[in-house]
């Protein structure tokens, strides 16, 4: 059984491979053992994560 880690401040953590079907019927194949799917739109990798949620709140805290 695959399991799905919803995280309080980033993305979706999916075990083992997966297969993510975009809403254009594309899709992207992740091989890895875990893969990070973004829910915040922000990476430039999407659908999968690339720490950009992480980048803009960091961003936000140096604004202060």
């Amino acid at each position: 059984m695959n399991r799905v880690v919803v995280t309080s401040d980033g993305p979706l953590l999916v075990d083992g491979p997966v297969e993510v079907v975009l809403p254009d019927g594309s899709t992207v194949v992740s091989e890895r053992p875990v893969t990070a799917v973004c829910v915040c739109g922000n990476s430039r990798r999407y659908p999968i994560c690339d720490t950009s949620h992480r980048r803009r709140v960091r961003d936000a805290q140096e604004d202060r």
